[in-house]
């Protein structure tokens, strides 16, 4: 929702920036490209032949061939019509693919991240923590929907924001045609989920602006905290409706209908209404974890824990289809986030102004000249006439569902089989703190192209063979950008992990690893460029499917594509996005086409089922707010692999369906030590040579001078006084960092430094002072608010 200059109020001591920026360079990005039909092919066998024999190969390169003779030419030029009016010619097809995935979002879907805890410890607990984050995000709502967030961009390139519309106040909902996203951007208030029972109250007036102080936000936790304490297990147990979001998409629309069968007005259809609209779901969980993998796990998919034979975990107290902040006992916090509409680079962003608005907030009430985030800030709430805030509800109120008979044994089934999902995956976690960015970029690598063969080389050092492999690009610097796949098996990297796991000598080691990055990072220069051929084949694919181009028929039905996130689904129906109700909804009146002919060759050979068989499921998501970030598994027999590259440490979390998860953990951990030594071997063997050419370089030119030899110059003389990472080679000038995976600081540097600014004014000024209506009808039960 867009507000005019005349309806923003002032604000005092707030910092006057120009305000409609968010979307200002909307109209200036290009549409996204669709590449040459002969390139694409090129890629795909490049891509596909080291995953084959050289029979395999020989047989998809005449597969390959007879599509370019035959079917190809003319999918290529219905692609092309097809998408001459859209914004992106792939960006219906891609939603498609997520709305009619029908397996549980959870652990198939959903990825997680987890925030750094707050650098001061006193805030650090459960209900400071919580209140400080649903401020910060409603400034951050605010921002957006005043358009004053500054939008996105890498080395002065502006990256297309339309996803921030979609991060708030957005929902998936089942129906028996597949799932619609709905979006209200006049949502004002917040749903908690405690010990599996539901609480709600309003943060926003109808101007978007925050009507309760940090103070009062957390009275309201602590009353709700206290409520859901009252709530026996068993009882819990039977309100927890939650934990339908967890279930087969097809199942949860049949309970969708159950709930609300009868009429829109009723108390179940209000409570869902409420659920729905709500800018996101607040978790506060009774639990602790104990260690990184406890955490990490817990922010993916919950807890399961059983008590008396009643499911007490955290794995009920979740709504798996929307934005959801998870805050555990001791303070941890983390996001868990529908994946539809939005990619991880916009929830980070989020995510990163979020945890760093709430350091420069604090530092504020120490020391009032600590900077800000925003362009504008809302009155002071105290300062104002509660008359002024309109029509909201402050006062927590809990939501009590009418429970029919057939909604008791729904969720016990759902609560089972949320706990054997959960039984069925595990995580581990590496937070290798030998070196990062700093180190590796010192060696002349691309920090991410360097990771993405480590995990090449542990997984060959495990198995003895390589497999499909997926890294996510960025294409946001186009209009409705979303990610390009980033295929990291290459011939390079084949050869660099058989010569690291045999018998090779080190500087070859380092030499083929050298080369191996370097073709990564050309690849992911290529792929956010639009150009990388994932996305187009998988669109040429959609045409056929289809028929589109042939009749004049909708707007483009698609099978979800096997991406990082998602697996086919034949049956899929068209959707809509339309622009007045900010929805995206399937549409049954149009019925799928079936081709007559026979499908195409590239589509039918058994390498096009290998390479979108994803084994490693790869992302970066770096940040300085962030300490983990990971996915489920997208395959049965694969590995999710989700990384933060920081300065001087590398965190890595390993999810899989009972694979040698450790033991991958360790693995990487063994290389990530054992590279760095060949590194060092081999820049002090280069080192030395260098010096030793220098050095005869001068003996000779003396000579030539004066005629006699000159005695050896010191090594001091030439790189005196300088240690091991130092002395390493400098950061290629080719390496482009920013835009592979989701790494948004690379481009976001500022925030950064405001969030250094911030943990700076407090320390200072811990040293310096020794270191406080009217009404709608009010849906729930209103409860007691406790003292603070």
């Amino acid at each position: 929702m867009s507000v005019t200059e005349a309806d923003r109020p002032a604000s005092p001591g707030s910092l006057k920036k120009e305000v409609g920026v968010t979307f200002a360079s909307q109209a200036k990005l290009k549409k996204l490209p669709i590449p040459e039909l002969e390139d694409t092919c090129n890629k795909y066998l490049a891509a596909v032949k080291p995953l084959q024999t050289k029979r395999e190969h020989r047989d998809t390169v005449k597969a390959v061939q007879e599509f370019l003779r035959s079917e190809g030419p003319g999918l290529q030029e219905r692609l092309k019509k097809y998408a001459a009016d859209k914004a992106s010619y792939i960006e219906q097809f891609w939603y498609d693919s997520y709305l009619n995935y029908d397996n549980p979002v959870v652990l198939n879907l959903n990825p997680f991240f987890l925030l750094e805890d707050d650098p001061t410890p006193a805030r650090n607990n459960q209900v400071t923590r919580a209140a400080s984050l649903v401020i910060s995000s409603a400034a951050f709502v605010r921002a957006v929907r005043r358009e004053e967030l500054p939008p996105d961009q890498i080395k002065g390139t502006p990256l297309c924001m339309d996803q921030f519309s979609r991060i708030f106040s957005t929902t998936r909902i089942p129906t028996a045609d597949g799932c619609v996203m709905q979006s209200d951007h006049r949502s004002k208030h917040i749903v908690i989920l405690c010990r599996s029972q539901f609480y709600w109250f309003d943060i926003l007036d109808a101007n978007s602006d925050i009507i309760m102080t940090e103070k009062e936000v957390a009275q309201n936790l602590q009353a709700i905290i206290n409520d859901a304490q009252n709530t026996p297990i068993q009882e819990a147990a039977k309100n927890a409706v939650g934990v339908l979001t967890s279930e087969n998409r097809k199942v949860w629309a049949g309970l969708r209908e159950v709930l609300t069968r009868d009429g829109a007005e009723s108390n179940n259809s209000e409570c869902l209404r409420l659920v729905d609209t709500a800018l996101f779901v607040l978790c506060l969980d009774h639990t602790s974890p104990a260690s990184s993998a406890e955490t990490a796990m817990n922010m993916l998919s919950g807890t399961s824990v059983i008590e008396r034979g009643v499911q007490v975990g955290t794995c009920t107290n979740r709504w798996y289809d929307k934005l959801q902040i998870i805050v555990c006992k001791n303070g941890s916090a983390g996001i868990n986030f529908e994946h539809t509409g939005v990619d991880g680079h916009t929830v980070l962003r989020m995510a990163s102004d979020v945890y760093t608005d709430t350091i420069l907030r604090f530092a504020r009430t120490i020391n009032g000249n600590a900077p800000s985030l925003w362009a504008t800030t809302s009155p002071d709430p105290t300062k104002r006439d509660p008359a002024s805030f309109g029509d909201v509800t402050t006062m927590p109120h809990r939501l009590e569902w009418t429970m029919s008979p057939e909604l008791a044994p729904a969720l016990r089934f759902a609560e089972t089989r949320i706990a054997d999902l959960i039984q069925q995956n595990e995580m581990q976690v590496l937070e290798f703190n030998g070196y990062g960015k700093n180190f590796i970029t010192s060696m002349g690598f691309s920090p991410d192209a360097f990771v993405q063969m480590a995990f090449q080389a542990a997984y060959y050092g495990l198995y003895g063979r390589v497999e499909s492999t997926y890294e996510p690009a960025m294409t946001k610097a186009f209009l409705h950008g979303r990610t390009e796949a980033i295929r990291t098996v290459t011939e390079k990297s084949v050869d660099f992990v058989r010569k690291f796991c045999e018998d090779a000598q080190p500087a070859d080691k380092v030499q083929a690893l050298r080369e191996a990055c370097k073709n990564h990072t050309a690849i992911t220069r290529e792929c956010s460029k639009g150009l990388g051929q994932d996305r187009h084949l998988y669109a040429l694919f959609c045409v056929w499917q289809r028929g589109i181009g042939e009749e004049a028929t909708s707007d483009g039905e698609a099978s979800s594509p096997e991406s990082e996130m998602t697996i086919s689904s034949p049956t899929s129906p068209t959707f809509e996005y339309d622009e007045t109700s900010s929805s995206i909804s399937t549409s049954s009146s149009q019925s799928r086409s079936t081709p007559t002919e026979k499908i195409p060759a590239i589509f039918n050979d058994a390498a096009w089922g290998r390479l979108n068989t994803t084994i490693l499921s790869t992302s970066n998501c770096g940040n300085p707010a962030l300490r983990l970030f990971g996915f489920g598994p997208t395959s049965a027999d694969g590995f999710g692999l989700g990384y933060i590259i920081k300065n001087d440490s590398i965190s890595v979390c390993v999810s899989s369906k009972h694979r040698q998860t450790k033991r991958f953990i360790d693995t990487l951990a063994n290389y990530f030590a054992e590279i760095r030594q060949i590194l060092k071997q081999v820049s002090r063997e280069s080192e030395t040579a260098l010096e030793t050419l220098r050095i005869r370089e001068v003996e000779a030119q003396a000579k030539l001078r004066s005629g006699r030899p000159l005695r050896s110059v010191s090594a001091m003389n030439l790189r005196a006084g300088e240690s091991d990472e130092e002395s390493g080679i400098a950061e290629s000038e080719d390496s482009e960092y920013g835009l592979g995976g989701y790494g948004y600081f690379d481009a976001g540097k500022s925030l950064g430094q405001l969030l250094a600014k911030g943990k700076q004014d407090l320390h200072e000024a811990r040293e310096r002072h020794g270191g406080n209506r009217k009404r709608r009808h009010s849906i729930g039960r209103a409860i007691r608010l406790a003292e603070y």
